[in-house]
């Protein structure tokens, strides 16, 4: 049995989907079932949440190897509360959605958290593997709503690149983690297969939905007052311009052949990401 975490999201439902295309007996833990819609009629659903250890119980019994996905600043804790249901079940293998920035020799608020939570993993005596995706395609989304009300897209990152990667083929990497032998112990870094800076992913969207949008390198502090104008907690609005101020610095663009060297075929672009996805920009 595979436990998946976060599996109503974009890369926890296609670790699912995957999943079950190959055949695989598997239980999703969910906030709210309703969300896994017609997948979550082909595969166990428990209720719950990693920050509710009373309700990992169920979810972790008669679990082989676990998925754990989470995020925000209390993920360390939120890592560590399924570790330790994981080592009263009985499971054996945690494969868990890191970052590159727990990689990188460029610290950030995001990689302190990841490396806190991958520790916590490593000292479990659990086998483990560490999934370390850099910059997800599916971050441009948060683009729409300026690119529909303003035809433009404002970013402190300047004409530095980062290598975005389709959630798809994270979830691909961690499937055949899951279910293949041979991976424990061991901490993949995956990217996209091109480096692009904002300004290009930008006009790619543009030629894709037919109309101009401007990239605009605006400062940090613009960029804050637009993310307290957007409501964001401070705590992510600081770890968001970390991440930022990394790629300005020249970090985030470098590419990795793991996906290919995984799984045999080539990371998908980000053009054939967008191909799926064009009309949440239009």
């Amino acid at each position: 049995m595979i436990l998946v975490t976060g599996a109503t999201g974009k890369v926890g439902g296609a670790v699912l989907a995957q999943l079950v295309e190959a055949g695989q007996r598997v239980r999703a833990l969910v906030r709210d079932p309703a969300k896994l819609g017609e997948i979550g009629g082909k595969v166990e659903v428990v209720k719950g949440d990693l920050a509710k250890p009373e309700t990992l119980d169920a979810a972790f019994a008669g679990v082989d190897k676990a998925f754990v996905l989470s995020t925000g600043a209390d993920l360390p804790t939120l890592v560590g509360n399924a570790v330790d249901a994981a080592k009263k079940a009985g499971a054996k293998h945690i494969v868990f959605l890191s970052s590159s920035t727990a990689a990188e020799a460029y610290e950030t608020q995001i990689g302190r958290w990841h490396i806190e939570a991958e520790a916590k993993i490593k000292a479990s005596g659990l086998a483990w593997t560490m999934i370390q995706p850099g910059a997800f395609a599916s971050n441009t989304l948060s683009w729409a709503g300026s690119i529909k009300s303003q035809g433009a897209v404002f970013q402190p990152t300047g004409e530095n690149k980062v290598a975005p990667i389709d959630p798809y083929d994270i979830a691909a990497v961690a499937v055949k983690v899951l279910i293949s032998p041979g991976h424990e112990g061991k901490s993949y870094v995956l990217t996209g297969p091109e480096a692009l800076s904002a300004a290009e992913q930008v006009a790619k969207i543009s030629a894709a939905i037919g109309r101009p949008i401007k990239f605009v390198d605006v400062t940090e502090d613009a960029a804050r007052e637009g993310m307290v104008r957007a409501g964001l907690p401070e705590v992510f609005i600081r770890a968001i311009l970390e991440a930022h101020a990394m790629v300005r610095a020249g970090h985030g663009g470098a590419i990795t052949t793991t996906v290919e060297e995984l799984l045999g075929r080539k990371a998908r672009t980000f053009d054939a990401w967008l191909m799926r996805h064009v009309k949440a920009f239009q």
